[in-house]
């Protein structure tokens, strides 16, 4: 299979590159953290004008209908820069939900999602379920012709700045069960909804959503008892591969700021980096950003072809980028020595990025777990005489 970036995805990749260097370094970055919403419109703005907010979106609807290897193109770029903006949470997962809900709503609001004109939110994710997908326990209820619902949403990515949600409800069953799920938009600011907005470790406004009788509009047909699992499934999938990305980009630029680091540094007269041991640290550094980078292909691979075993070949790329993630990061940190613990500087802000994509969609333990459960009903027991 050739990996190779073609001419559009390199065109892609470049402008992408050059707008966030001339707009989002890491002191730029540093500046829009600190303000009260975490996030640049403006800078949403220039990015939404290159079109990547419309890149999964399918051109009938006012998108570009981009691979999900021209997403990893751009979640790269994006994982280097830092970027805290809601992309991942309004162009790959509300995207992906939105597109496979295909009813007249979905359609109706996916060229503002292209075009950027409108930030929606997944909002799937429950406290008590930990890492399972299908575990809601939120409420809808029709009342009066009207859907309700109830209940409440953990750690919703750019919750604070969405204009509207999208929130996975349980229209039948137990908490933990597959079907008898639906999915539902709901506007921010509706009549009973709450939203405690906070910052996770990498500064990525996130919030906790409260449902109080909030009335909702479904996407797709609620009494279908397994059209809502399925889009539950299929836009987990797509946020699998896009983060794997997103940190093979943190990955490359804590590697690209320590070799900079060890080339420039001197003790005793001579540049660190002529140490052996240091040549040989990063040489392994080297080794991980590329297994992370093969596997980050693998998973953007499984979401594009549609025969392959996508479920093992995402877990299995998720847990392996978040464990030589981790430890890359790690030996950036100290291989700068005290400077690498500093808020001023970026290379620990990048293991905090790594941290959060880990616990994003199910973290290493959950993926072993998953991988250990696939094999478990594919392997034939031995056959004994």
């Amino acid at each position: 299979m050739n990996f190779e970036l073609h001419e559009d995805q390199v065109q892609l990749r470049d402008s992408v590159t050059r707008l966030l260097a001339d707009n989002y370094s890491f002191e730029q970055r540093r500046a829009i953290a600190a303000t009260a919403e975490g996030t640049s419109p403006a800078v949403w703005r220039q990015l939404c004008g290159l079109g990547v907010s419309g890149l999964r979106i399918a051109e009938e609807h006012g998108g570009f209908g981009g691979s999900a290897a021209d997403l990893a193109v751009v979640m790269q770029a994006f994982g280097q820069a830092l970027l805290t903006e809601p992309f991942l949470a309004s162009a790959v997962l509300g995207a992906t939900a939105l597109s496979l809900s295909g009813d007249a709503t979905s359609h109706a609001l996916l060229p503002q999602v292209a075009s950027g004109e409108r930030t929606v939110a997944w909002a799937s994710d429950e406290a008590a379920g930990r890492h399972a997908p299908c575990w809601v326990e939120t409420r809808a209820t029709r009342t009066g012709g009207a859907w309700q619902l109830t209940g409440t949403k953990a750690c919703v990515l750019n919750a604070p700045q969405a204009n509207a949600f999208i929130v996975s409800a349980r229209v039948s069953g137990a908490p933990a069960d597959a079907p008898g799920l639906g999915l539902f938009l709901v506007n921010a600011g509706s009549e009973g909804l709450g939203c405690r907005g906070y910052r996770l470790i990498d500064d990525t406004p996130a919030g906790d959503l409260e449902f109080n009788n909030v009335v909702a509009q479904p996407l797709g047909d609620p009494a279908d008892p397994v059209s809502g699992g399925r889009v539950i499934e299929a836009t987990r999938r797509a946020g699998m591969a896009a983060v794997c990305a997103d940190a093979v980009g943190a990955m490359e630029g804590a590697y690209q700021l320590t070799v900079s680091y060890l080339n420039t540094r001197k003790q005793f007269g001579r540049l660190i980096g002529e140490n052996q041991s240091l040549r040989h640290r990063v040489a392994d550094m080297m080794v991980e950003l590329e297994i992370a980078r093969s596997m980050a292909m693998l998973a953007a691979s499984a979401i594009d072809d549609p025969a392959s075993a996508e479920n093992e070949d995402l877990a299995r790329a998720k847990f392996i980028i978040g464990r030589h993630g981790r430890t890359l990061c790690q030996s950036a940190i100290q291989l700068h020595g005290g400077i690498g613990m500093t808020e001023e500087y970026a290379v620990g802000h990048y293991l905090r990025r790594i941290t959060v994509i880990d616990q994003l969609f199910g973290d290493s333990a959950n993926q072993i777990s998953r991988l250990a459960g696939m094999l478990s009903t594919t392997t034939r027991p031995l056959e004994t005489s």
